[in-house]
């Protein structure tokens, strides 16, 4: 609810930063300081609050008690009960898992239980407030009404707690290998090794089919006794391995200020005991959350924007934030880590990450990456590639060792072909094509057989068709274009055609994409309005309005399929205004709507950019501020759905640059209208690229004129070659459409064939 848990900027810098940062050296811009880590906190934004340095493998923060899809993460702002604080959670996700490690200090009798909702008297877990709660990037910190505070930062593998205890009260801490966030164990293990350390270890089911997680805790306060459990039953002192372990250390009576060092590890716990010793060997909480402020203000001054908007700079360093979440590192300090098949990889050269969630990312994220993070793209690609080498194929979805099969597509293929094909290098070109074919010609990938034999996907044959076949040809698109260059003509031209198989999915009696059977006919009867999961003709998260516009690679062959420039502007023009119901059972993710386009989910976030192509730029401009306007607000409910692992900020974070990279895998950037007076990306090359909008408000919305480092510039779109090579790009802005800017044939986007 926006007017009663909204915070502004002014009360954010009041009590939230990190109070360890304040004395600091301030030569170096804080942009800390525009993070709101609650955007998102409530509604379906499913974002992460809590403390992780970027890309961290540890995310440490608050668990509620797990209650359904708002609570993916953990942690929704509509609660008041905290069950404990775990080392690692999702962030933004649409399901649910990790929450590894749970930790909940608190005084009094020794207790276990989580308890429930409604009733948590004599459990181990405490009512809160939100205003005895502060969060910042790299800091947590909470005053449970149980009288404990905690405080929170991190390094990359290792979290660091602080707990204040009451005067009053025996000290315990409770380590509970039982709960999760929505997820079951195999197998736990706890195991007190000396007076201030105790090891362990989840071997996990859950969205991630198998995940084993080990750890290594040390305090700095001497561990009275170590009591063990198997779930809530007393089983002994200081060891035990059982399906549901969990301990309650004992401090004595002196130890009222406690700090404990968490460290994790994929491989074992002597692992996770050399992580904790090679990032975090000391005890100075103050100096770890500085790091961590540090790492977050480094990453965050890759872009520089001028704006006297505090509320618009909150946003937009608030979406910047949550894009250098995710993806995880997944590996420890000497670069071991285990597999999708349950093996360990060592002498590695690249750093491992995992956490992809690469049917969102593909879009908006990791072309903004090979922008912002450039340099971190060779090892997502290698981790891509040591996927297919763990389970034979490219990953689809992979979560921590394991993968989830999630959402259709092959999604990483045009992340790497992206990569390729923008000159980026650190991996096998050679043998990344090759995975590529493989993956998109294996029998066993969902209807890729089906496609291979008739073209397309019938509905009749497989749940969500349809969608899979689309997303199929924008991966196919990137195989066709990296073979080309390459030289390998059969292939190019294979996946050039797959690349194009929209076209047989589209009915031109009706101006839709429509599922087809296996005869060759279409389904009938067909309602373009309907989303209901589980019937013939269904798509993925969507309806037949959103698919009809699904063609990111090549948006200049389904204009002519609609007749030509005026009717696919008229047809784009209905996507934003018609409404009709979606049916029974329509998925939530379908939000964040304006007509049938649906912000909140991403199969429509090109979409605003499609009238480029057909010569009205100013339309993709007027339907862009809506945008930014309506779904991207300074709130706790503050995005229109899933924040998708950064995907839902990065459509701002480009978008408020001034444009959106519409085919994933071709490099062209397409100008829709940029937010801020002026925007400067400091590229990992050394040089800066500036998008300076002059006369921009909030009405001065369209692109009178450009020019690129001073020159005329007409088209309405920018090439990554010509970002990566500095400069500044320059558009008058106005309140009126200059309806000739970018219209030309030779001046609209295109895809490369």
């Amino acid at each position: 609810m926006r007017k009663v848990i909204g915070l502004s900027i002014s009360l954010l810098l009041l009590f939230v930063m990190c109070p360890f940062i304040e004395g600091q050296n301030k030569v170096q811009k804080n942009y800390v300081d525009f993070v709101n880590p609650y955007i998102g906190s409530g509604g379906h934004g499913h974002v992460f609050v809590g403390a992780s340095v970027p890309f961290g493998a540890v995310q440490v923060g608050p668990e509620n008690i797990f209650k359904g899809w708002d609570w993916c993460s953990g942690y929704h702002y509509s609660d008041s009960i905290v069950i404990g604080f775990s080392q690692t959670h999702l962030s933004g996700t649409g399901c649910a898992d990790l929450g590894d490690v749970l930790l909940m200090p608190y005084v009094g009798k020794i207790r276990t239980s989580r308890g429930e909702q409604d009733n948590i008297q004599g459990s181990a877990s405490s009512y809160y407030k939100h205003s005895n709660e502060k969060v910042a990037p790299g800091y947590y910190s909470l005053l449970m009404d149980n009288g404990v505070k905690v405080e929170l930062t991190s390094t990359e593998r290792t979290a660091l707690h602080h707990y204040i205890y009451p005067v009053s009260g025996e000290r315990r801490l409770l380590i509970n290998l039982k709960e999760g966030i929505d997820n079951k164990t195999d197998e736990t293990y706890l195991k007190k090794i000396d007076d201030y350390t105790v090891e362990g270890y989840r071997y996990v089911r859950g969205w991630s089919p198998h995940r084993r997680v080990f750890f290594y805790l040390k305090t700095n306060k001497p561990i009275q006794n170590l009591n063990v459990f198997n779930d809530d039953t007393p089983a002994g002192n200081d060891e035990l391995k059982g399906a549901s372990v969990k301990g309650v250390i004992t401090f004595n009576d002196n130890a009222k200020d406690v700090l404990v060092k968490v460290a994790i590890s994929s491989v074992s716990c002597s692992n996770a005991e050399m992580n904790m010793k090679g990032e975090l060997p000391g005890w100075n909480f103050q100096a770890v959350c500085k790091q961590a402020t540090q790492k977050w203000n480094k990453q965050l001054s890759c872009i520089d924007i001028d704006t006297k908007d505090l509320r618009a700079k909150t946003i937009f360093y608030t979406a910047l934030y949550h894009a250098f979440i995710a993806p995880n590192l997944y590996c420890d300090v000497n670069g071991d880590f285990r597999g999708h098949d349950d093996k360990v990889y060592t002498n590695n050269s690249w750093k491992n990450y995992s956490t992809f969630s690469l049917w969102d990312t593909y879009r908006a994220l990791n072309p903004l990456f090979t922008i912002i993070q450039r340099n971190r793209v060779p090892d997502i690609v290698n981790s891509f590639l040591s996927i297919y080498d763990q389970q034979g194929k490219l990953p689809i979805w992979p979560l921590v060792g394991g993968e989830t099969e999630c959402m259709p597509g092959y999604s990483a293929v045009p992340i790497i072909a992206d990569a390729y094909l923008k000159g980026i290098k650190g991996f096998d070109a050679n043998r990344a094509l090759n995975d590529m074919i493989s993956s998109a010609t294996n029998p066993k990938q969902k209807g890729v057989s089906l496609l291979m034999e008739k073209g397309y996907i019938p509905c009749d044959k497989m749940h969500e068709a349809t969608s899979i076949a689309l997303e199929y040809a924008a991966d196919d698109w990137g195989i066709a274009l990296m073979a080309k260059k390459m030289k390998e003509n059969n292939n190019y031209q294979t996946f050039l055609n797959r690349g194009k198989c929209y076209s047989q999915y589209f009915d031109k009696s009706i101006n839709f994409i429509r599922p087809k059977m296996s005869d060759g006919s279409w389904f009938a009867p067909y309602n373009p309005f309907f989303a209901t999961h589980n019937v013939i003709g269904d798509f993925t998260e969507g309806t037949g309005w959103q698919y009809t516009f699904f063609v990111p690679q090549h948006p200049e062959g389904l204009i002519p399929l609609m007749g030509g420039d005026k009717p696919f502007i008229s047809k784009l023009d209905s996507l934003f205004i018609v409404h009709g119901d979606m049916g029974e059972g329509a998925p939530s993710d379908i939000a964040g709507l304006i007509g049938q386009y649906a912000h909140g989910n991403e199969p429509c976030h090109h979409v605003a950019y499609l009238y480029a192509y057909a010569g009205a730029q100013w339309k993709t401009a007027k339907k862009v501020r809506d945008v930014q306007r309506m779904f991207y607000t300074d709130q706790v409910d503050g995005l229109s759905g899933n924040e998708d692992c950064g995907q839902m900020s990065a459509w701002h974070i480009i978008s408020a640059l001034g444009f959106y990279q519409v085919n994933p895998s071709n490099g062209i950037y397409v100008f829709g209208s940029p937010l801020f007076h002026k925007a400067s990306i400091n590229l990992p090359n050394g040089k800066a690229f500036s998008v300076v909008a002059q006369n921009n408000s909030a009405k001065n919305i369209y692109i009178q004129s450009a020019k690129l480092n001073g020159k005329p510039y007409k088209k309405s779109y920018i090439s990554y070659n010509d970002i990566m090579s500095g400069g500044t790009l320059t558009l008058v802005m106005g309140n009126t459409p200059n309806k000739n800017f970018g219209s030309s044939l030779i001046d609209r986007p295109k895809s490369a064939e």
